[in-house]
């Protein structure tokens, strides 16, 4: 796997951000090394909350999943905060106190207009990248779940698709799961 690389970089812009009085209410990312603040919205939230509670439901309340916690990813300064992330049961921080790409078992996206064109492409690409099993887009704009596995040399080779309402067998992933769609609202 690709080293990380630019970490302290990484780190600095980070911290210049977390320094400003103006980030209430908005999601920060670094992608590729450009800084991308997307204003957070009830359908985004709804949606990763019924994330959430089925990933719960699954595993339980104790079980490792994160939302909008920043992890590094290979390639040049990605420092992505997915807005859902379920790690292995024995994944443990990292030496730097970050959870490590190489513990996610799930990624889901929630689609925000500004950052759609991210989602579907350079964080695909490194979740692709770092093998992530199972991404998972959720797109209120269309209605549709986009669900990519089997990740590699760099690329998913399965693609699913699913409106809205339907239920996603994830059964033969490590997420071991059949997903529910219905209470996604649209935007």
């Amino acid at each position: 796997m690709a080293e990380i690389t630019n970490e302290r970089a990484l780190d600095e812009m980070f911290e210049a951000l977390e320094r400003e009085p103006f980030l209430e209410g908005f999601k920060i990312e670094i992608v590729e090394g450009t800084v991308y603040m997307t204003p957070q919205r009830d359908v985004r939230w709804t949606i990763t909350r019924k994330l959430l509670h089925t990933l719960e439901d699954r595993y339980g309340r104790d079980s490792k999943v994160m939302s909008d916690v920043r992890i590094d990813f290979p390639g040049y300064r990605n420092g992505l905060c997915p807005d859902i992330a379920k790690m292995c049961d024995d994944a443990e921080h990292n030496t730097r106190g970050r959870w490590r790409y190489e513990d996610i078992e799930f990624i889901g996206e929630v689609i925000s207009r500004g950052t759609a064109a991210n989602d579907y492409g350079p964080k695909k690409a490194v979740y692709a990248k770092a093998e992530i099993p199972v991404y998972l887009i959720a797109d209120p704009y269309q209605g549709r779940v986009h669900v990519y596995t089997q990740p590699k040399d760099g690329a998913y080779h399965v693609e699913t698709k699913a409106d809205f309402g339907a239920e996603i067998d994830l059964t033969h992933t490590p997420l071991d799961l059949t997903l529910n769609t219905a209470p996604f609202p649209r935007d």
